[in-house]
């Protein structure tokens, strides 16, 4: 197949790539590079540089901007695996708009470009939306990204499936700015020698899913929106990829064996349990997840 990946240069979608090229996929990429890496790139791979949130990025009438378009590369694709976004919830409180543009007005744009073609769309959800909406500029955005998948669906028939993520961590993962997950965060301060940081009392629930986990699982809803006959228990269906088993913050530290540990003020906007007890990626995808968090800070820091 011929596949796109928005956001292909970021730590999910770098893990995606990896495993859509394994499969023998043709593989192109968008990213802005706001949280990607061109050090995330894939030799098997085309990448383009552009903003999702700019209309012209897929416009056929401009001719400042169309070179994504015009060039005929990949005009029409087979299945678009949309992961571009601004995470994290922290960093949305100081920019909303800009997490709105990237968020919701990038995912109307994607969309635009697939109803051209009826391309089906995998769109990259996140658990927080089970929580309150507008606990966070994030939330409420992403939430918005599948307001819009549904809308495109039920309205213009093109083909969506929604894949939420439980708290994603594995290779690529950023361990610098405001855009590291928690995992990433304390690989560096250990690794560096520094306390740990636990915001709040630690006994907040989260759960780790890893990042193999969550490519499997959007690449079997995707391979299964393209090339099932009977697409009535995919197509604009909602997945939960979440690993079903979580742990306090308090018990990832203790996992590291450090004690050293630095407790800081709570963040706003957080939920406070997450767990996936949803089981349809199973029994529809016949996704199972099968990495653990613990396991995989004893195999790869200590």
């Amino acid at each position: 197949m011929k596949v796109l990946v928005t956001g292909g240069a970021g730590f999910i979608g770098t893990n995606l790539i990896k495993r859509l090229l394994k499969d023998g996929h043709e593989v192109h990429s968008v990213d802005n590079y706001s949280t990607g890496f061109k050090e995330n790139h894939q030799t098997e791979c085309e990448y383009f540089n552009r903003d999702l949130s700019e209309n012209y990025w897929w416009s056929l009438s401009s001719s400042c901007y169309c070179e994504f378009s015009c060039d005929c590369k990949i005009e029409q694709v087979d299945v678009i695996y949309h992961l571009a976004a601004r995470a994290r919830i922290v960093p949305s409180f100081k920019n909303p708009f800009a997490t709105y543009k990237s968020n919701a007005l990038a995912t109307e744009n994607v969309l635009e470009w697939a109803r051209k073609y009826k391309t089906p769309v995998i769109y990259a959800g996140t658990s927080s939306v089970h929580n309150d909406k507008y606990a966070n500029p994030y939330t409420f955005t992403k939430h918005q990204g599948e307001e819009l998948i549904t809308l495109y669906n039920k309205l213009f028939d093109v083909p969506t499936s929604i894949c939420r993520f439980y708290n994603v961590y594995g290779p690529h993962q950023l361990t610098e700015g405001d855009y590291c997950c928690l995992l990433g965060i304390f690989e560096r301060q250990y690794n560096n020698g520094e306390a740990l940081t636990i915001t709040g009392d630690g006994e907040q629930r989260r759960d780790f899913t890893h990042v193999e986990d969550i490519v499997d699982g959007i690449v079997k809803c995707g391979e299964e929106l393209v090339l099932k006959t009977d697409k009535s228990d995919i197509n604009g269906k909602s997945f939960e990829l979440g690993r079903g088993k979580n742990y306090s913050i308090n018990e990832i530290v203790e996992a590291f064996g450090v004690f050293r540990v630095k407790y800081l003020p709570p963040r706003p906007g957080e939920a406070k349990i997450t767990l996936n007890t949803d089981t349809r990626a199973e029994t529809i995808l016949g996704w199972t997840p099968k990495k653990d968090i613990i396991e995989y800070i004893k195999d790869n820091y200590l």
